[in-house]
């Protein structure tokens, strides 16, 4: 759900998504600052983490 959420709103506002992430290491903080400047990059990781996200929930389900 979080990685869903996350792409949702990485599509929605990508400049404030990517932010929202740059609390942690310093790598994690440079990625994230040059995410904020790239927003159709941030849209795109976004598609991919709501794809990602549902792809592991369909898979989650048929393995219970």
């Amino acid at each position: 759900m979080v990685l869903i959420g996350d792409g949702v709103m990485a599509i929605v506002n990508p400049r404030n998504d990517a932010r929202a992430w740059k609390k942690g290491p310093k790598l994690w903080h440079s990625l994230m600052g040059e995410l904020s400047t790239r927003p159709t990059l941030t849209r795109v990781i976004g598609v991919a983490q709501v794809i990602g996200g549902i792809c592991w929930a369909l898979h989650q389900e048929e393995a219970d």
